[in-house]
């Protein structure tokens, strides 16, 4: 029978939502930002560096508790990657379409 680490897997699983949650509110941030801008892509890219450098160093570090941690944390990355994705979707549209 396979051993589950629960507190690695709660662990991984608390901070991959907290990093996600700030991964997808800085590619918000960086999109609004990035409209109001003469050079978009600078910003985004930018923004994209971060973001990516930031998620990547954390997993690292969430990955030195175990293997359960590290998928806590993809997971929690995938749940929050979904539940942005039916927010952004479900906004209605202002003015005239």
């Amino acid at each position: 029978m396979i051993d589950i680490g629960w507190g690695a897997l709660l662990f991984g699983l608390t901070v991959g939502s907290a990093v996600s949650a700030l991964f997808f509110a800085g590619l918000a941030y960086g999109m609004r930002i990035a409209f109001g801008t003469e050079r978009p892509v600078a910003v985004l890219l930018l923004s994209s560096a971060l973001r990516i450098a930031l998620l990547l160093i954390a997993g690292w570090f969430v990955a030195q508790s175990g293997p359960w941690a590290l998928g806590g944390f993809a997971l929690s990355f995938l749940l929050v990657r979904f539940i942005a994705i039916v927010f952004a979707r479900s906004r209605p549209t202002t003015g005239d379409a």
